[in-house]
């Protein structure tokens, strides 16, 4: 399994399907937004929602997709990347419930190699989120510096840091 891109694998206008989708629970909403201390009720209170909301439920917390999209891409985008240097914009386009399936797609808008170190590049993404129905629901735009393939070469190849299993004795 691949896991990132050095910079020469990367090509603009290459689309990354991310696979597999991701089922949204109500505890995944809930522990999100328990661990990042969002309790606003629209995420939290079945009740409130029922009452309160045009949606008439409880509406996953936008950062959460977010959070689950840029999780999805890491196995096309950026599992080499040397750093997440901005996230220049996010949408939330429309609302994600209890019970959605998140999917995800990246695509290489742009790149180029860094001004001041020869062995990485910045790539120029957009990842999209949608559900089961094709809906979409959040857009993002991030720029990331990863490595040449000199740099992973020079630095312990595809798995650096990988112990290798000793010998058992006899």
């Amino acid at each position: 399994m691949q896991f990132g891109r050095t910079y020469e694998e990367f090509e603009v206008g290459a689309v990354y399907k991310h696979w597999p989708g991701k089922t949204v629970t109500e505890y995944d909403d809930h522990l999100f937004c328990l661990l990042t201390m969002n309790h606003h009720p629209l995420h939290m209170d079945a009740n409130y929602a029922e009452q309160t909301t045009d949606f008439g439920k409880n509406v996953v917390v936008g950062n959460y997709i977010y959070s689950l999209l840029l999780g999805m891409s890491v196995p096309d985008v950026s599992g080499k990347a040397i750093a997440n240097l901005e996230i220049e914009s996010l949408r939330h386009v429309a609302p994600t419930f209890h019970g959605d399936t998140i999917y995800g797609e990246t695509t290489v808008l742009d790149k180029w190699e860094s001004k001041s170190k020869n062995d990485r590049g910045i790539v120029y993404v957009e990842t999209k989120g949608y559900k089961q129905d094709g809906t979409l629901v959040c857009v993002f735009r991030r720029k990331v510096m990863v490595p040449t393939a000199t740099y992973t070469k020079e630095r312990g190849g595809e798995q650096p840091g990988r112990p290798e299993l000793k010998a058992q004795e006899k």
